[in-house]
């Protein structure tokens, strides 16, 4: 999903219509490698994105755009919430059980009832497995709920939670008020909102490199482009007594 994020972005960057269509290929072809690798969740998440970063070229607005973004990954929170509270009906819960697993479904009710425990603080870090009946049984245990909204919300209460949102929620904030374009900025928001549904069911920032590719493609997106930096930098430089300055 941060591939294609970023070969997107990179082909609203382009110069040259050639250059566009080559990145949205690569775009598409990393989709279908995701397919190729057995990862559903990949490439689906690899085809929003592209088609996302399509559709952001005819979006004039990018506060709404970043407010949709930040609307689906909190209805994908809500979700994952409401499978092992009870909330949803039978016939979704039964295909959701299906498609995430019986087991991670177990160690999810865990983790709300850890939360309940402790709510504001939660169990400590790291004490997930070691708290969780389901985690202890299991034949390869990891002590991780597959989910980062609820290892957060077991091992740090809302408080951790709060954090996480928080984390998710500024770099929004920072897309939004951006000087790069408005397509790069909401194709970028989309590959992060994708990562972030993936993680809400998955570890996927357990793993060093998600999220610093996440961390790198944020800041390509909200940094200020050095072509705008240039001439009031080249301004501002002045000789001091016919040296130049430091």
């Amino acid at each position: 999903a941060l591939s294609a994020g970023a070969a997107c972005c990179g082909a609203w960057a382009g110069g040259t219509p050639a250059v566009r269509a080559a990145l949205r290929l690569l775009a598409a072809v990393i989709a279908v490698i995701a397919a190729v690798l057995g990862s559903v969740a990949g490439c689906v998440a690899c085809a929003v994105v592209l088609l996302c970063s399509l559709a952001a070229g005819r979006v004039r607005r990018r506060g709404a755009g970043i407010a949709g973004l930040g609307l689906g990954a909190g209805l994908v929170t809500g979700l994952s919430w409401a499978v092992p509270g009870g909330f949803v009906p039978d016939g979704l819960a039964a295909a959701l059980d299906g498609q995430l697993t019986s087991h991670r479904v177990r160690l999810w009710a865990d983790a709300l009832e850890l939360l309940r425990q402790d709510p504001a603080l939660g169990v400590g870090p790291g004490r997930f497995g070691a708290s969780s009946p389901t985690a202890a049984g299991s034949p390869v245990p990891d002590g991780r709920p597959h989910s980062a909204v609820w290892q957060q919300a077991a091992e740090q209460g809302l408080v951790g939670v709060a954090l996480l949102a928080a984390a998710f929620c500024w770099p929004l904030y920072a897309l939004w008020r951006s000087p790069r374009p408005t397509p790069v900025v909401l194709t970028a928001g989309a590959a992060l909102t994708g990562l972030a549904a993936i993680a809400v069911v998955g570890n996927a920032l357990s793993f060093t490199a998600v999220p610093l590719g996440a961390g790198l493609l944020a800041g390509l997106a909200t940094a200020r482009p050095l072509a705008a930096e240039s001439p009031a930098r080249g301004a501002d430089v002045r000789p001091q007594k016919g040296r130049l300055p430091r």
